[in-house]
């Protein structure tokens, strides 16, 4: 009889995350509305979480949007990409690598891409609204179809009152789970394409090593 009642509580839970039509609903949302915008500049923190290995690290960092091009700080390395070539300048090492990543090398994605990435090769569930940190956000997991991925899933936060992505969590197999959090985000401000280019000129002291 205990065991019944467990059931019946739980079951609109269940109900509730087995529903990937509202999953998709809110993520196909975030995805237009996002294309509305010229430009994006966030602050974030991204996390690195190893509970066997008792390691929890925490770095902040920046990123500047601009339809496929994108610039970066995180962990004192600069990261340009103008749409073809990347750029990664190690600060402290006063180097810089030249590379053209393969648009489908999930290890170079590009930042821009995160809000369209559900599209393919995902499966959804919806896990409702929860408030966190006074922010009202709804929970949805990504399951990757192709289960050779080295994560079992990834989790999103997406903020109820703007549709702005909140939180992404990767949950990696290994037991590394990766965190980004937003912590603040302004849209449609003016970039001029040159800051998404590496200037060599205004940094002679830079070792750059071409890759390509």
């Amino acid at each position: 009889m205990k065991k019944l009642l467990l059931l019946i509580a739980l079951a609109p839970a269940f109900l509730t995350a087995q529903n990937p039509e509202k999953a998709k609903e809110i993520l196909d949302q975030v995805t237009e509305k996002t294309k509305t915008y010229k430009t994006i500049k966030a602050d974030f923190s991204f996390s690195m979480e190893n509970l066997q290995e008792d390691i929890n690290e925490v770095y902040e960092g920046t990123i500047s949007i601009k339809g496929d091009k994108y610039k970066a700080n995180l962990m004192d390395v600069d990261t340009y990409f103008d749409g073809k070539t990347q750029w990664t300048h190690m600060i402290d090492a006063e180097e810089v690598n030249v590379d053209e990543p393969d648009p489908e090398d999930e290890e170079t994605l590009n930042p821009a891409s995160i809000f369209t990435i559900y599209q393919s090769g995902f499966k959804y569930a919806y896990l409702g609204e929860t408030e966190v940190n006074g922010v009202v956000v709804y929970g949805i997991d990504l399951y990757p179809v192709n289960r050779d991925k080295p994560y079992s899933r990834i989790k999103l936060e997406i903020r109820k009152d703007n549709l702005q992505l909140h939180t992404i969590k990767q949950i990696g197999k290994d037991g590394n789970n990766y965190t980004i959090l937003v912590k603040k985000m302004t849209t449609n401000d003016s970039m001029d394409d040159g800051m998404f280019v590496f200037n060599e000129a205004a940094n002679p002291n830079v070792d750059v090593i071409d890759m390509r």
